[in-house]
C-alpha cells in the first residue's frame, strides 16, 4: 500500500468480504489480508467457518472480526460495519455473498427466484448504501461486486442466477459513473469455472464445456483481480467487468 497523497500516509484499510467463508469469498479476506488490510468477514449462518477465516488472517499478521449476517438486512449490515470499525475505517466492500441453485425456468417458483435475487443484487445494494458514505466521509473506497460468467453469456436452468448476476454488472457500472470523481472505484471480476467445493458435482450450465487454458481457475486467482482493483494500481480502472476465466468467454 502507498501512501494518501498530501495527508501522508492512509491508514490501513479495512476490507469487508461478504460469504467469506469459503471458496472464493475465502481466498479473497486471505488475500486481502496478505496485501495489508484488516478484514471483517461476513458469511449468512456458519460461524465456525467465518471464525476460522478470522484466524487465517489474524496469522498473517492483520486484525479480524468474524461476523454472521443476513446481506438483505439493513440492520444487519449497520451491525457488521459497528464491528468493523474496531479494526479501522471501513474502506474497502467485497460483495461475493451468492446461491447458486439451479431449476428450469418453469419450474422455479416466485420465492425461488426472490430468494437468489434478493441474496446477490439486493445484498449488494444493501451492503454499497451502507458502506459508500463511510467512503464519501474519507475520500477514499473500493467496491468490487462478484458477478459470474453466466451473467454474461447466460445458462439453462439458472434464470434467477444469471439475472442477479447481469444486475451486479449494471450496479457495478451505475455506481461507478455516480462516484467516479469521489474517490471511489466500482469494478466486478466475473469467474469462469473455479475449483471450489460445490457439493460434489459441476454444475449443470458448464457441462461439456471446453476450457481454452486447460484447467479450472483457483479461487486464489480471482482474488489477485481483487487485490489489483482495489490497491493503487487499479485506481484509474472503474466500472469495468473483469473476466477471470481461462478463456471461456473472448
Amino acid at each position: 500500500m502507498s501512501g494518501g497523497g498530501a495527508g501522508g500516509e492512509r491508514p490501513r484499510p479495512v476490507a469487508v468480504v461478504t460469504g467469506a467463508g469459503r471458496n472464493i469469498g475465502r481466498a479473497i479476506a486471505l488475500e486481502l489480508a496478505r496485501w495489508g488490510a484488516n478484514v471483517a468477514v461476513v458469511v449468512r449462518s456458519n460461524r465456525d467457518e467465518a471464525e476460522e477465516v478470522a484466524g487465517a488472517v489474524r496469522a498473517l499478521g492483520r486484525d479480524a472480526v468474524a461476523r454472521t449476517a443476513d446481506v438483505r438486512d439493513a440492520a444487519a449490515v449497520a451491525g457488521v460495519l459497528d464491528e468493523a470499525r474496531a479494526l479501522g475505517t471501513p474502506s474497502i466492500l467485497v460483495n461475493n455473498a451468492a446461491i447458486r441453485p439451479e431449476a428450469p425456468f418453469l419450474e422455479m417458483t416466485y420465492a425461488d427466484w426472490r430468494d437468489v435475487t434478493s441474496v446477490v443484487l439486493d445484498g449488494a445494494y444493501v451492503c454499497a448504501q451502507a458502506m459508500v458514505p463511510v467512503m464519501l466521509d474519507t475520500g477514499w473506497g473500493r467496491i468490487v461486486n462478484i458477478a459470474g460468467l453466466t451473467g454474461q453469456t447466460g445458462a439453462s436452468g439458472r434464470a434467477h442466477v444469471v439475472t442477479a448476476k447481469a444486475g451486479l454488472i449494471g450496479l457495478t457500472k451505475a455506481l461507478a459513473v455516480e462516484y467516479a470523481g469521489r474517490g471511489i472505484t466500482v469494478n466486478a471480476v466475473s469467474p469462469g469455472l473455479i475449483d471450489t467445493v460445490r457439493e460434489g458435482r459441476t454444475p449443470q450450465h458448464y457441462a461439456g464445456q471446453n476450457i481454452p487454458v486447460g484447467r479450472k481457475g483457483r479461487p486464489e486467482e480471482v482474488a489477485a483481480m481483487v487485490r489489483h482493483l482495489v490497491s493503487d494500481e487499479g485506481a484509474y480502472i472503474t466500472g469495468q467487468t473483469i473476466n477471470v476465466n481461462g478463456g471461456l468467454l473472448l
